[in-house]
């Protein structure tokens, strides 16, 4: 994928290998193929005109895969010794699976496909793992969302793509949501009859915490506990209200990037909002990102059992953390949790440019 000359090289011999199947046309009855990408308007295809796309055929929308109808009907037994394994009742083993593996969807119109794959690993071991996502690791896309500094906060089923483009990759384009869709990380969402336009997203767990589990390390170029910064240690302060240790563990993780982690044109409040969301989404905690009101939206809001966190993010070079804590009430962002039983707390948080990280934050 990174490579153009090796790219070509490739192109061309598939181009080869496939026209033989033109050639023989009178000789097959039926031919299936499958992969990744059709790689649109580079010819690979072109001796194969006698094939029928059916990638966004609801006829097809199942075929690949292990519907939940197909799963409840011949896996009972399965299900039962997974749920006794594990010490859950069966309703509970399959929320479990449906929450991780389940959601799936390959057309305008279609039902829930699972992960065949995990589900049968699933069954094998009796256990619960991202068996799939451990299959590959996504280098290259990555990388290049990393550069490209997109906003992978729209991975919660708030990417759009036009019907036209969804099955249009080309390699020397820049937008990767095709390739994100075909190589299974996004799935069909919703689908918009008058604009024709596609809503993608996440499809399961699996795909959702092993995709932005490989995304962390592309942004940071470190792991998420050093020597400085410990995960266990972080969620501790949070649960205990601790915020300025929590703040302080923050900073010294930021402090910790290195300086040619990202594009110094990225390094903005966009690029921290991603570190953040990276961070509290792997952490297991339910974060939402610059929700909506009637007057704006927060940066972030994170939701523990005893408390909520509004955060407002600044870059020094605009503004302050007084003027973050300042634009959460006047916003009235912490308004909708006004009537949650939990405690509601306020921070400004003030990045710098110049110190590649946090410098300065206020709580209220």
């Amino acid at each position: 994928m990174e490579d153009e000359t090796s790219n070509a090289e490739i192109r061309t011999l598939l181009k080869s290998f496939y026209g033989v199947l033109k050639s023989a046309d009178r000789h097959l009855r039926f031919v299936m193929l499958t992969g990744v990408t059709k790689f649109s308007k580079v010819s690979i295809f072109s001796d194969l005109n006698q094939l029928e796309d059916i990638s966004l055929n609801e006829n097809f929308a199942g075929i690949c895969g292990i519907s939940e109808a197909e799963l409840l009907q011949n896996f009972q037994p399965e299900i039962q010794a997974l749920a006794e394994r594990r010490k859950m009742s069966r309703d509970e083993a399959f929320a479990e699976m449906k929450k991780r593996y389940d959601g799936y969807h390959f057309a305008k119109v279609s039902e829930d496909i699972y992960n065949p794959f995990s589900i049968l690993n699933t069954f094998k071991k009796l256990d619960f793992d991202y068996y799939w996502f451990a299959t590959g690791t996504p280098t290259f896309l990555t990388k290049a969302l990393r550069n490209q500094n997109y906003d992978i906060r729209k991975f919660e089923d708030n990417v759009y793509i036009s019907a036209v483009s969804i099955m249009d990759y080309r390699y020397e384009n820049q937008n990767l949501v095709p390739l994100l869709y075909q190589s299974g990380y996004l799935t069909i969402k919703a689908h918009d009859t008058v604009l024709d336009e596609y809503t993608l997203g996440f499809p399961n767990e699996e795909v959702k915490y092993g995709f932005l589990n490989e995304l962390l390390p592309a942004y940071v170029l470190a792991p998420v506990a050093t020597g400085i910064f410990s995960v266990t240690d972080f969620l501790r302060q949070l649960m205990k209200n601790d915020v300025e240790g929590f703040m302080n563990s923050l900073q010294a993780f930021f402090a910790a990037i290195p300086y040619d982690a990202i594009k110094q044109e990225h390094r903005d409040e966009q690029y921290y909002q991603h570190v953040f969301y990276l961070l509290f989404t792997l952490m297991g905690q339910f974060i939402q990102t610059e929700v909506k009101n009637s007057t704006g939206r927060a940066d972030a809001v994170v939701k523990t059992s005893e408390s909520i966190f509004v955060f407002e993010f600044k870059m020094d070079s605009c503004a302050t953390a007084e003027d973050a804590l300042a634009q959460i009430n006047s916003k009235d962002y912490a308004i909708p949790y006004s009537a949650d039983h939990r405690k509601t707390v306020k921070i400004g948080v003030e990045f710098s440019r110049a110190e590649r990280g946090i410098n300065r934050w206020l709580v209220e």
